[in-house]
């Protein structure tokens, strides 16, 4: 490499290309759009699923059942699984086992099954329990706590707003 080699492929002030100025400029003519057809239209764009006319793989693929995107993910943790990553004594929460890597992927609830065995004595909150992991878990001395999870939806019912923000507004109107 040379100095003068430095800034070889630097083009700060190249002028845009212009499109359909004669056969000298390499896009005149079509301008770039070829012969006959509908991309040679203008305002004409393909939509995003587009194939070149075959049946598109939104098509093809079946669908079946319902996914519910605004159900909620839980992940199941068994008994055995907390034996083996936490010491006796060891105060277990849902962002514990997040950080820990145990319960890994995205999840919204945390419930302990019971499979396998254990024998320490952990102190479990989670937002749900099956009834042979919370046996199990008191059978070792450990204790168990539930965590509640997010309050239900009550179908047709409007939300409540902060204290601040309604009282705020009725302040400035009857003044």
């Amino acid at each position: 490499m040379r100095l003068n080699d430095i800034n070889k492929s630097v083009h700060k002030n190249r002028k845009r290309s212009r499109i359909g100025r004669g056969p000298g400029s390499g896009h005149g003519k079509t301008s770039g759009r070829g012969h006959k057809g509908q991309g040679q239209l203008a305002g004409w764009s393909a939509p995003s699923i587009f194939e070149g006319g075959r049946s598109p793989i939104i098509r093809r693929v079946p669908k079946r059942g319902f996914n519910n995107r605004h159900g909620r993910i839980v992940k199941s943790i068994n008994v055995s699984d907390l034996e083996t990553a936490f010491e006796a004594g060891a105060n277990v929460t849902p962002e514990l086992l997040r950080t820990s890597g145990v319960a890994k992927g995205i999840w919204h609830e945390l419930k302990i099954l019971g499979d396998g065995e254990i024998s320490k004595s952990l102190s479990v909150s989670a937002h749900r329990f099956s009834k042979q992991a919370r046996e199990k878990i008191l059978a070792a001395g450990g204790s168990v706590s539930e965590v509640p999870g997010p309050a239900a939806l009550v179908k047709g019912q409007k939300k409540v707003r902060d204290a601040k923000q309604s009282a705020s507004p009725q302040a400035s109107v009857s003044e």
